[in-house]
């Protein structure tokens, strides 16, 4: 069973590795991509997760699927598969800046902040096919982006944010229940 590794752990501060090319499709790599999917999908505010999150010091990170369909407003019914991103970097950021309210991390649980991101970004990555891809977002997913990379150089968000604070019991259930709500509805 994969849990997702909690601040203060010390690998959360460590910089990932790059993964190499010809060890993407390989069973190691492969485990490690069902394990954070794993981790991912039990969390119902979970929107993305970086490998250092569940212990594993690799530069990867997964968006979740209903991400790209909340952005699509995909009304198939055919949900989006998560998104993997192996060896991702950052190659064009707009000079626009946001303030993103209520950012938080899986690995910092219920504390929430607001952080200064950029209102989008281009990222290079490798897919779990092994090719490379380039993807830009805009508000939620450049913010995702942003939010996981740090996570890959040992960042947290807590580290830049500003209005920090935990919240109450109640405030947990009603995120995780418009979450839930979210994803149903896409």
């Amino acid at each position: 069973m994969c849990t997702i590794v909690q601040e203060p752990n010390l690998i959360l501060r460590g910089k990932a590795h790059e993964i190499p090319v010809a060890e993407i499709t390989k069973s190691a790599i492969r485990k490690v991509i069902s394990d954070m999917k794993t981790a991912l999908h039990r969390e119902p505010d979970g929107v993305a997760i970086a490998a250092p999150q569940i212990a594993e010091p690799v530069r990867m990170f997964i968006v979740a699927g209903f991400v790209f369909d909340l952005k699509k407003k995909n009304i198939t019914g055919t949900p989006t598969p998560d998104k993997i991103f192996i060896n991702p970097e950052i190659t064009k950021r707009s000079k626009e800046t946001f303030w993103a309210k209520g950012e938080g991390c899986l690995s910092v649980r219920w504390i929430y902040g607001t952080t200064k991101r950029n209102k989008s970004v281009t990222v290079r990555a490798v897919g779990e096919d092994g090719k490379t891809f380039t993807m830009s977002g805009t508000g939620l997913l450049s913010q995702i982006f942003q939010h996981e990379i740090d996570h890959l150089d040992g960042i947290l968000f807590v580290d830049h944010a500003k209005d920090i604070r935990h919240m109450t019991d109640e405030e947990v259930q009603e995120y995780q229940d418009e979450m839930e709500m979210m994803k149903r509805n896409k």
